[in-house]
């Protein structure tokens, strides 16, 4: 029996997500979340098969290994569990491989150790992954654990655009550098934008904007990420759900001595309670939106401040990559939010991108242009799909 399945897992400090895909056709044959993992109180696993009804339970999750031990019972009441031969590798988002990573790659102790020496650059993130690859590795040996890493599409940027003008010898000492993430996403993004055009990849430049509860951009010539707006965290660029993107660094100087701030104050200010948040009071564009339309001064400006970021970086693309053919909004606010959309590319006629409103506001939810027949520049929205892209990925790389 050849063994055609991916399992994806996304391993959070208190959750673990995961999907079984079959690369066969690329279809999702299971996913699932656990939740509280490691907290007090019973948690949640909640499981759906491919056609079948979705399963809830309250369970006992100490730890990452309870977690996956679960989703597996649940996979192999499917007919595919952690030990099944149809199951080619296991996938594993982890957050940030530094410069150590620029592809996907096969886990082994060596990598392991690498990944545990890049957590300063991902605290929050990094260790709940390797949580999760230590206990799959743990749970069947054998098979193969690949990590995909949300840094990697990203490496491919220039030393010109990567690099931050601080002292050299300090940002060397302390690999402080642009790395960029949600690199998964902007790859499958860009690639199915090419399809959309019916051109291939190598041919096409295409500025990428996940707009998620997290926001970042990338510029993609060729196929290869050239610049994008996420740096050394995913802090900097544009607004976000609550985090603040672009300030100047001295507004942390300013609140450190003038409001009495500590470090880790202003730090939970601006990832947690800055953005659309900390403007409006509001995270969700939704209700951003449905305030704004009523009239709310705050949310009308949280609107136009989100809006007037993208397009600043919209056109800063323009100049990195000299020629675009098509603009492609994804993630949650990037394939639902239409208004979004026509305010991201509102008074760049100039440069080429033009929405359509009749196709902008239609119902469909599938990859699609935007943009009239005449723009010289096409406005796509494609759903992202990072999961595929690292099965993908991973199943690559074992049958390669």
């Amino acid at each position: 029996m050849k063994a055609t399945q991916v399992l994806v897992l996304n391993s959070g400090s208190s959750s673990l997500k995961y999907q079984l895909l079959e690369m066969a056709d690329g279809s999702r044959l299971a996913s699932g979340l656990v939740e509280r993992i490691g907290e007090q109180g019973t948690g949640r696993l909640v499981h759906t098969p491919a056609g079948g009804e979705r399963r809830e339970r309250a369970l006992s999750v100490p730890d990452h290994a309870a977690a996956l031990r679960a989703a597996g019972e649940e996979l192999a009441a499917d007919g595919t569990g952690l030990d099944s031969p149809r199951l080619a590798a296991v996938g594993h988002r982890v957050v940030h491989g530094g410069r150590s990573f620029t592809e996907p790659t096969l886990v082994d102790d060596r990598v392991l150790a690498e990944i545990e020496r890049l957590v300063p650059l991902a605290p929050l993130h990094n260790p709940a992954n390797l949580a999760g690859i230590r206990t799959a590795r743990a749970l069947n040996p054998e098979l193969p654990q690949v990590a995909v890493f949300d840094t990697a599409f990203h490496t491919t940027i220039p030393d010109h655009a990567a690099c931050y003008a601080i002292d050299a010898d300090v940002a060397a000492a302390h690999r402080v550098r642009r790395y960029g993430f949600h690199g998964t996403s902007h790859a499958f993004v860009s690639r199915a934008t090419a399809a959309l055009l019916d051109r291939r990849p190598e041919e096409v430049n295409v500025i990428t904007l996940h707009l998620g509860n997290g926001a970042s951009a990338a510029a993609v010539a060729g196929g290869r990420c050239v610049d994008t707006s996420m740096g050394l965290t995913p802090l900097e660029g544009l607004v976000m759900g609550t985090r603040s993107g672009d300030v100047d660094p001295a507004v942390v100087f300013h609140l450190h001595r003038v409001a009495g701030m500590s470090v880790d104050e202003i730090d939970e200010l601006l990832n947690s309670r800055s953005g659309l948040r900390g403007l409006c009071g509001d995270n969700d564009m939704r209700e951003v939106v449905r305030r704004m339309d009523e009239g709310d001064g705050r949310a009308r400006l949280a609107f136009d401040v989100y809006a007037h970021r993208l397009r600043s970086y919209i056109g800063a693309y323009f100049a990195v990559l000299g020629r675009v053919d098509a603009v492609t909004f994804t993630a949650g606010v990037g394939e639902n939010a239409s208004r979004v959309r026509t305010a991201a590319v509102a008074g760049l006629d100039a440069l080429g991108p033009v929405v359509d409103e009749r196709l902008n506001t239609a119902a469909d939810r599938g990859p699609r242009l935007i943009s009239p027949e005449y723009a010289r520049v096409a406005v796509a929205v494609v759903p992202t799909d990072e999961e595929l892209e690292i099965a993908t990925q991973a199943f690559a790389l074992v049958n390669a």
